[in-house]
This record gives structure tokens, sequence and C-alpha cells, in this order.
């Protein structure tokens, strides 16, 4: 497991995405992932999750984040649905209703079930470690254009 026990916000400029990579880390944990223009002032560039994360981009093998501590603070029917999207392998996708069916307690004939996993997607705080671009029809909580860069590295 990787020790991402350096509380603090740590950012990288990525040119495969053209933008940064920045994300938040306290106790241990991943709290947030984002991809803004610009980084937060204060992020500093060195932290083992942002170098996993780089080797992810370069695309050369795959890497895998489920050794990776995640705080999931979102509600708890979310964190279900969300824990289930760690669980699609690189490079394979799935629908909103496979991953409806995945996620314990969710009919996917329920469209309230659907509406819970769009929006467990759409409010996913860390895209890329939790890989909502691997839902094929569902929102990610990346921009459009960082979804696609990631599809597109999957061969997806």
């Amino acid at each position: 497991m990787e020790d991402v026990t350096d509380a603090g916000i740590y950012a990288r400029e990525s040119s495969y995405l053209d933008r940064y990579v920045q994300l938040g880390a306290a106790s241990g944990r991943v709290l947030s992932v984002s991809f803004p223009d610009l980084p937060d002032e204060e992020a500093q560039d060195d932290h083992p999750v942002l170098e996993q994360i780089f080797e992810y981009l370069d695309g050369l093998e795959e890497v895998h984040f489920d050794e990776l501590q995640v705080a999931l603070t979102v509600p708890t029917d979310q964190r279900a649905v969300l824990e289930q999207v760690r669980s699609i392998p690189y490079g394979e996708q799935v629908s909103v209703d496979a991953l409806a069916r995945m996620t314990p307690e969710l009919d996917p004939e329920d469209e309230d079930d659907l509406i819970l996993v769009r929006t467990a997607l759409d409010e996913n705080p860390t895209p890329l470690l939790i890989p909502d671009h691997r839902v094929r029809d569902g929102p990610s909580a990346a921009p459009p254009a960082v979804e696609q860069k990631l599809r597109s590295l999957e061969g997806l």
C-alpha cells in the first residue's frame, strides 16, 4: 500500500491531459482528485500518489489504484456504488445498469436506483482513483476532455 500520510494539497502538470492533476491527502488517505487549469497556490508537486498517477498517465503499463486508501466522504448509498466502481478492471467498461446490478441492494429496473448510481458517479471525489470513466453511459466527475483521454488511454 502506498504511503499517503503527508497531509496537504499536491499537484503536477500533465502534458497528456493538458492540465494539472491535483490531489488532497490527509491521515493516510486521498481525499480528492481534481484536474484544474492552474493548481492551488500552496500545492506541492511531490507525493507518492502523484507518482503512481503519472505512471498511469504514461500509458506504458497497467497501473492499478486498488491499494490506495480513499476517504469517501459521501452518503453511504453512494459509497456502495463507488466501491463497486473501484472493482471495474483496467481497460474494461460497464453500463450504469450493470453497475446498479453490481451494487448490493440496488435494482437496475428501479429508476431511483439508476439516479443514485448517476449521482454517485457525478459526485465522485476522486475520479481516476475511482475510475468513473469506465462507466460508459454515466457521468464522470472528471471534466469531459479528461474523461475522454482516460478512456482513450485504456482503449475504451
